[in-house]
């Protein structure tokens, strides 16, 4: 195609048609720019590995795997009507190419991984905790302590996470200080120094918390496996601990070493309340690495559960934006990766949400259907649903105008909008058996209600409970006086209703000439389809999406304030017909009396007194005599 393009224009040159100016040359030029990648991407091995895109500047703006790097790079290159918006935009910024062969596809992703954490390329995703998670560390040393740190410094300490909760981590600790007495203190404790009695006990010791390795009380060997029970619970083994707690302290009773056998019973209990306190899943599970994501326009949520020997030991939530559109199974491969990068593989099983794209990956991967693998996922998922609504609820918080603005850019891709909806109108009719017909029209500015634009009409020209004809009035009432005052014309009309009332709408538009400057649709009752004026099929939408809410709540909103109204008309009908019934109250009086007192009960409570500075004191005694009888029948 790039060829038959560059050969066009020079023979348009040659042919003396155009001039050789300089934008002709620039064309030429952005053509063979454009050959000389498409040559290059053909040299691309028939082989895994990783591919890298620079722009003119040399900076890399995409890194991305293959299975095959010809194949994979080629398609970006088959022309931009086969592309969506970003990457269409993307791929005409490509100026270089650079790639790396390696042995297999997972390969592909470890390096791909390193080589997005390496250079932050701006399409690619952007894996983001918003924290660094706390961890245990046991610190080697000849009495190692054991502590919480949310920094992995120490070269060769042991370090169990990361945990979702600094509390959870901080009353792990607790628990294994309190079953092994382990030392808490940053003593320089060694053998030379234990011997030459360089320390003394602390208040632990007395107390009987802490086994003072620093005046020699316990064994460097004996203290070693008291530090190894505690790597055990760390690691999901509390069923072993306990069946040894157990032996213990039946053997010490056993024996009559009755102040042991309590001892034992004690820790025993400590252990017992951390296992039901933690999520047990099943002895009888193997190890699992489980992975669930939620994704919308805006990016994707995940969660990451680790389980050992039936207990859940770790628990992650990731935000992803993603600036490419790419699907869930890429997505969730890179997930998978950074985080066996980050916090280790243990090879184990994978449960996950969807499949990922790596075959690798694949291998190990199921989404279970029933049984306890499929709680486990709906744990997760929980977990991952969560943390969305919670990040999107702070986003919303912190920036509320790129909020609304992500929103109504939505509804005006969905909805096929020339320009975003800043500002809708919708109308619904009210009546009670063809009785005190009535309309309201509210406003929305931004996604937001505007409840001082909000308007009520009467009906002047329709008898009865004709809905179509009423809607045609109102529509033809409010745009009509918009036009003739200079107001802005809604981008969107929305008409709680279906086909017929649409309709009727859009042609009092037509006759206004402002059909072709607003959209109108109808949001029907039951099916919550939605009917677009002048399309024969219903536009169908999600429904848990953000231009259904929208909709949604305009569609309620309409329908409440024309239901208050409707019933405050029927309670001043009322007021009036019971007023007008006394004998003296005319028009006049009725208007005076409606101002002063507001409602029929204000005027009940009245005394003879107050009525009497409004319609003087013979109708005063008239109207209470009449209110007081109507109030004892």
């Amino acid at each position: 195609m790039r060829f038959k393009e560059l050969f066009t224009v020079l023979f348009v040159i040659s042919l003396g048609l155009i001039e050789e100016t300089n934008i002709t040359k620039i064309v030429i030029l952005q053509i063979v720019e454009s050959i000389s990648l498409i040559e290059s991407v053909q040299l691309l091995p028939k082989e895994p590995g990783v591919y890298q895109f620079l722009d003119s500047s040399g900076t890399v703006i995409y890194i991305g795997k293959a299975k095959d790097l010809r194949i994979r790079v080629s398609q970006y290159f088959k022309g931009e009507e086969s592309l969506s918006g970003k990457i269409a935009v993307m791929v005409r910024r490509i100026a270089n190419i650079r790639h790396t062969v390696v042995e297999s596809e997972e390969d592909a992703l470890l390096l791909e991984n390193n080589l997005i954490k390496e250079y932050r390329p701006r399409y690619n995703i952007l894996l983001k905790d918003d924290k660094s998670y706390p961890w245990i560390a046991i610190k080697r040393e000849p009495f190692p302590r054991v502590f919480t740190t949310r920094e992995k410094r120490e070269e060769g300490a042991l370090y169990f996470g990361p945990y979702s909760s600094a509390l959870q981590a901080k009353k792990l600790v607790r628990l294994i200080h309190s079953l092994y007495n382990l030392r808490d203190c940053n003593l320089p404790l060694n053998s030379k120094a234990i011997a030459a009695k360089q320390f003394k006990p602390c208040l632990k010791y007395h107390l009987g918390r802490c086994d003072a390795p620093c005046i020699g009380e316990i064994s460097q060997a004996h203290y070693q496996k008291q530090i190894e029970r505690g790597i055990s619970l760390l690691n999901g083994e509390s069923g072993k601990l306990i069946r040894e707690f157990t032996k213990r302290m039946e053997r010490a009773a056993k024996e009559m070493k009755y102040e042991e056998a309590q001892k034992y019973k004690e820790r025993l209990e400590l252990l017992k309340n951390h296992v039901g306190k933690s999520i047990i899943v099943s002895q009888n599970l193997s190890n699992l690495d489980i992975f669930t994501l939620s994704s919308n326009e805006e990016g994707s949520f995940g969660n990451h559960l680790r389980v050992i020997k039936g207990s859940i030991i770790r628990s992650i939530n990731m935000e992803f934006k993603v600036p490419l559109q790419e699907g869930e199974g890429a997505i969730i491969s890179r997930f998978i990766t950074a985080m066996h990068q980050e916090y280790g593989d243990n090879g184990n099983p994978l449960i996950l949400s969807c499949m990922p794209d790596s075959e690798p990956l694949q291998k190990r991967s199921s989404i279970p259907k029933r049984g306890e693998k499929l709680y486990l996922l709906q744990l997760s998922l929980k977990n991952t649903l969560q943390f969305k609504k919670e990040r999107l609820k702070q986003e919303e918080i912190i920036n509320p105008q790129e909020r609304e603005r992500k929103v109504l850019e939505t509804m005006q891709r969905e909805l096929g909008l020339k320009e975003p909806p800043t500002h809708i109108e919708c109308f619904d009719n009210s009546n009670i058996q063809g009785d005190r017909a009535t309309s309201a029209c509210v406003v929305f500015r931004n996604g937001r209600p505007s409840k001082r634009e909000y308007r009520h009409f009467i009906p002047k020209s329709v008898a009865g409970a004709d809905d179509y004809a009423t809607m045609r009035e109102v529509i033809e009432r409010r745009y009509r006086r918009v036009l003739n005052e200079g107001g802005d014309i809604p981008q969107l009309i929305v008409i709680d209703g279906g086909k017929g009332q649409v309709g009727v709408a859009y042609s009092a538009l037509q006759e206004l000439g402002l059909s072709k400057r607003v959209k109108v649709l109808g949001i029907a009752e039951r099916m919550e389809s939605l009917f677009v004026a002048g399309e024969s099929l219903p536009l169908l939408l999600n429904k848990g999406g953000v231009t259904m809410k929208v909709l949604m709540h305009l569609r309620n909103e309409a329908h409440r304030f024309a239901l208050a109204h409707h019933r405050k008309r029927g309670s001043r009908e009322q007021f009036v017909s019971q007023l007008r019934s006394i004998p003296g109250v005319g028009e006049q009086y009725e208007k005076r009396i409606l101002q002063r007192f507001g409602s029929l009960k204000m005027v009940k409570e009245a005394t003879v007194d107050e009525l009497s500075e409004v319609v003087g004191k013979k109708l005063a005694i008239k109207i209470s005599t009449a209110l007081e009888r109507d109030g004892s029948n």
